[in-house]
């Protein structure tokens, strides 16, 4: 998966964001460079989580932005990895809702979109991969990680 994020350019370090809505906007851009996703999307992401709150912070330090199933302007179902050097709070009085990984997910099509989450969830299980996603700086440690824990 994380060879995935390489070969597609759907990956993004950053430094930081001024908030969690910039978080949301930024996980989105490698999705939109390349016409998976339109630009609404993200504010359709940013518009489900001031309704439903912070709904998509699925484990500490991790978030996986996605709108509802056939959301307006997703054209390809993929998912792309962000990471920032600090964690943005999505819930200022609680830390567990910070989140420093992003997995942000695009879907129009069901089966595609199962094997996308499958193999999400046995990245996530490792807690020896999400240590080194945290410490990861660009490209070239994502392909490591893939070798050394995934491959």
């Amino acid at each position: 998966m994380l060879r995935d994020f390489v070969e597609k350019k759907h990956y993004k370090f950053a430094r930081e964001a001024k908030d969690w809505e910039d978080a949301v906007r930024m996980s989105c851009e490698c999705l939109e460079e390349d016409g998976t996703v339109e630009g609404n999307y993200k504010e359709e992401i940013i518009a489900c989580i001031k309704k439903y709150g912070p709904y998509i912070i699925i484990l500490p330090d991790i978030a996986m932005p996605h709108s509802q199933e056939g959301a307006e302007g997703v054209h390809k179902t993929a998912i792309a990895f962000m990471k920032l050097e600090k964690p943005v709070s999505f819930d200022a009085e609680d830390p567990e809702k910070d989140a420093q990984l992003f997995f942000t997910l695009a879907s129009c099509n069901p089966d595609q979109h199962l094997n996308n989450m499958s193999r999400l969830s046995e990245l996530l299980g490792n807690e020896e991969v999400i240590a080194e996603l945290k410490k990861a700086k660009d490209s070239e440690d994502l392909l490591r990680i893939q070798e050394r824990y995934l491959d």
